[in-house]
């Protein structure tokens, strides 16, 4: 049972693959920072997770590694590897349930934790989560799985993992209804369990584009690659895969160019960049550039000037249909078919492990000839999952935060308003 810490702040940390070089993620901890920051001015926050020093440095917050062992992702093939990695294993079970048993409430900030739509070992994440969520039970921290992805999952160990984080976690929302299936269909119990846009969509666009900027001249067509080897049931083929997608993402590439169009490579996770030196070798034209975005706002702001994009990367996506960009998915798994389809795009998809340059081709050009539609279809949408994160923020201080750090939060925002009126 939690001991009771009347008038102290609120000690908050956060958790998860963060600062370890996928966009996404860090974008979902921006979110939900800004969140905290609006809404629980007190809270004392810091973080347990992968890039420590990144995190730190970008968000300046106190922040700790989430595995004791440093080769943790590397695979050990030596017998002394393995050992290391096997005692890094019950080192951070000790290490995790200290690090909970400091806090009052612990977030972990959307991300697909609770899926395996890419390659994954249960001893990997799934079992830092699981240590997470049961520390969470153990020492009384509420533990809050905020907008997170799920999907099915076959391979038993991991099922079983993230099937006991889910039921060990105080609070849970979803970034779409498969992900709150999912779960229930693993043996979750998801009543009261809600569904929201994703976190990134709270997020703040950078600049302005104008009608006029985005029509005269036409802007660069935006292609969001990815190191894509399939899922994790796809191991024994992954080359294949990933050969394959690399092969037509090239082909239309070169398509775009040989129309004369600019293409502008993005990605979305450091482990992306052999794929763009690939396509730009391939097709060897100068009006192939590639961005260097590190971060979503970045990505936002190179995709709000494109005529059209089209992306691989879930929060690739995102951050497109967030600017009001017309997109093209090339869906590798049904959280992008899902998403398309909240916005309005759901016809626009392609499948990425069966990337088609003629057809990919033919979806582009319908995608541009139906854009000016398109633009308003989403600033209709965009508006929509503004509120419905609202609604999302709300529910969360009233599952986390007790009503006497609410009141003060709310007392501290509205003198710092009276405040500013009076100097000004």
């Amino acid at each position: 049972m939690r001991r009771e810490r009347s008038g102290a702040p609120v000690r908050v940390g956060v958790f998860g693959l963060l600062g370890s070089g996928n966009l996404g993620n860090d974008g979902s901890l921006e979110a939900v920072l800004g969140y905290l920051r609006a809404e629980h001015p007190e809270a004392v926050v810091d973080a347990l997770c992968g890039g420590p020093q990144a995190v730190a440095a970008r968000y300046g917050i106190p922040a700790t590694r989430l595995h004791w062992y440093r080769g943790e992702y590397r695979t050990a093939s030596r017998a002394g590897a393995i050992a290391a990695k096997g005692a890094g294993k019950l080192v951070d079970a000790f290490r995790t349930a200290a690090w909970v048993r400091r806090h009052d409430v612990v977030i972990v900030p959307g991300m697909g934790v609770l899926e395996a739509t890419l390659p994954l070992r249960p001893w990997g994440f799934p079992y830092s989560l699981f240590l997470l969520c049961a520390g969470g039970r153990l020492f009384g921290t509420r533990v809050a799985l905020v907008g997170v992805g799920a999907d099915t999952i076959r391979d038993r160990p991991t099922r079983t993992l993230v099937r006991w984080s889910a039921r060990l976690a105080t609070y849970r929302s979803y970034r779409d209804a498969l992900s709150r299936q999912a779960i229930r269909a693993m043996g979750v119990d998801t009543t009261g369990d809600e569904v929201y846009p994703d976190l990134a969509f709270a997020l703040p666009v950078p600049g302005a584009v104008t009608p006029a900027e985005r029509t005269s001249p036409p802007g660069p067509v935006c292609v969001g690659v990815m190191a894509f080897h399939g899922g994790n049931d796809d191991r024994a083929r992954a080359e294949e895969i990933h050969r394959r997608y690399l092969d037509g993402m090239t082909r239309f590439v070169r398509a775009l160019v040989e129309d004369g169009r600019p293409v502008r490579l993005l990605t979305g996770d450091e482990c992306d960049a052999p794929v763009v030196a690939a396509i730009r070798g391939a097709v060897d034209s100068p009006l192939v550039t590639a961005a260097e975005a590190a971060s979503l706002a970045g990505l936002m702001k190179e995709m709000a000037a494109a005529g059209a994009v089209v992306a691989t990367r879930y929060h690739n996506l995102v951050c497109a249909l967030k600017v009001g960009t017309p997109t093209l998915a090339l869906s590798y798994a049904a959280k992008s078919d899902a998403l398309m389809g909240q916005m309005g795009l759901g016809t626009y998809c392609h499948p990425a492990r069966e990337v088609d340059a003629g057809r990919l081709l033919e979806q582009f050009r319908a995608l541009e000839h139906r854009s000016a539609e398109l633009r308003r279809t989403l600033a209709e949408r965009n508006l929509i999952a503004a509120r419905r994160l609202e609604d999302q923020f709300t529910a969360l201080s009233e599952a986390l935060f007790p009503a006497t750090d609410r009141t003060s939060a709310h007392a501290h925002t509205h003198a710092r308003a009276h405040a500013q009126q009076e100097v000004s």
